[in-house]
């Protein structure tokens, strides 16, 4: 089975021979043939010239569409060259998180203008997402739901679906509600379809489902829908009143989203970073992150100085001195990774953190001793000298025992102080290792060697 990555690859390489051969039209073709997620995947995919290139030949109906699959960088970038009446017109057939997404990238006035642009119905849905921050459930949910009442049969549910045009995507379950537009329950529509027609809503609704309430953040959505198996969840505010529904489309979007920010942030980076961003917006990102690396090699390197009396005397300390910090980084960085991770996923709480440290800290232990008396061992024999050996095995098992404490403390404090560990842990870990290691390793020779 051939990979939707390498097919991606292939079209945007045919694309990328039509355009330099000049058959705009064979790329005009072949671009509106695909679906709106893989045209967003190769203007991701390409360098800026070829992106504007491309987005010129999407056609007028289809960006929204488009725009609704991009990054938010992206999405900004084309934005911009649009006045409001353009963005009301491409943005009228989305789903209203969608629409709330996209008017967020816009510059307020602009975001008014489009808001005016619509009709009164349509404005006022939209503006009931755009009040919740996009972090929370109410700004995943969308308002295009079908509410029905507990007293009809469902022989009038079914005919009252026939008479519409379509359902809205994603509907797997019709929602319960009273007349005050109040969560009752759930009706499946598998349920709806095998079931006697003549049976009442009441009869074969579901009401053990709990609704979402409106200001749950995102990363407890992603829990319940992962738990639940849910295609779909119905959202409800303070008073049980529905506001809409989140879909497993939006649910994916976060679970990504948070999976590039962890995987970018180890680096320093932003999650929307573009592959293809131009160089004088590549560059600065990256080198505010590496003058925070820096600073802390300076740090480092101000430890080694106090030491320099003794390096110059057993010059073997400079050649095995980076085998005890590099050990200890990657201890802790295996710890800082294992505890991150648990955080995201909600598996770690207060009543757990301490066993989960005591482990840690065994593991650093045990992994310390081992590789102590390898190592101790091995830099014996190289440089004929036994209390070499000693010493860089003690340094080895205080650093590594520093490490996974560090790795396990550190991403509970700075979760406590809302601070993201995945962002900063790294530069933290790697500085507390570095100087632990190279204090106790010079230190110890120090007093050897004295």
């Amino acid at each position: 089975m051939i990979q939707p990555q390498v097919t991606s690859q292939r079209t945007l390489n045919k694309l990328s021979l039509a355009l330099d051969s000049g058959t705009l039209m064979d790329v005009r073709r072949m671009l509106n043939g695909l679906l709106s997620a893989e045209v967003a995947h190769l203007l991701e995919s390409s360098p800026p010239k070829f992106r504007h290139i491309l987005w010129q030949m999407v056609e007028v109906e289809r960006e929204g569409e488009v725009l609704g699959e991009l990054s938010d960088e992206l999405q900004a970038h084309f934005l911009s060259d649009m006045d409001a009446a353009e963005v009301a017109l491409i943005t009228e057939d989305l789903a209203d998180d969608d629409i709330a997404d996209i008017l967020q990238q816009l510059p307020g006035r602009v975001t008014w203008e489009v808001l005016n642009a619509m009709d009164h119905q349509d404005r006022a849905r939209l503006e009931q997402v755009m009040h919740y921050p996009d972090d929370i459930a109410g700004g995943l949910m969308n308002t295009d739901t079908i509410t029905i009442r507990a007293r009809l049969t469902l022989d009038v549910v079914l005919r009252y679906l026939r008479r519409l045009n379509e359902i809205p995507e994603m509907t797997d379950n019709l929602i319960v509600v009273n007349r005050s537009d109040q969560f009752i329950g759930l009706l499946p529509l598998r349920t709806l379809l095998v079931s006697d027609p003549s049976a009442s809503v009441r009869e074969m609704m579901v009401t053990n489902v709990e609704p979402i309430p409106v200001d749950m953040p995102d990363t407890e959505v992603v829990r319940l829908f992962e738990r639940n198996d849910w295609v779909s969840a119905p959202v409800v505010d303070g008073n049980g009143r529905l506001l809409g529904r989140i879909t497993i489309d939006d649910v994916v979007d976060v679970i990504r989203e948070d999976a590039d920010h962890s995987f970018m942030s180890m680096a320093g980076l932003d999650e929307e970073e573009d592959t293809f961003a131009p160089l004088y917006r590549a560059a600065p990102r990256r080198a505010i992150w590496l003058g925070v690396n820096l600073i802390t090699a300076f740090i480092a390197a101000s430890v080694i100085n106090l030491f320099q009396g003794t390096i110059e005397k057993v010059v073997a300390l400079a050649v095995l001195m980076p085998i005890v910090a590099s050990m200890g980084g990657i201890a802790g960085t295996q710890t800082l990774t294992v505890l991150v991770r648990g955080i995201a996923m909600g598996q770690i709480g207060r009543n757990n953190q301490t066993w989960l440290i005591k482990r840690e800290l065994l593991i650093g232990l045990m992994n310390g001793i081992l590789w102590a008396v390898v190592v101790a061992v091995a830099a014996s024999l190289w440089f004929d000298d036994w209390n070499i050996g000693f010493i860089i095995a003690a340094a080895m098992v205080i650093n590594l025992v520093t490490a996974a404490l560090t790795g396990a403390v550190l991403p509970l404090l700075m979760t406590r102080f809302n601070i993201d560990p995945a962002l900063a842990g790294g530069v933290v870990l790697t500085t507390v290792t570095d100087v632990v290691g190279f204090v106790s390793f010079l230190g110890l020779a120090t007093l050897f060697y004295a």
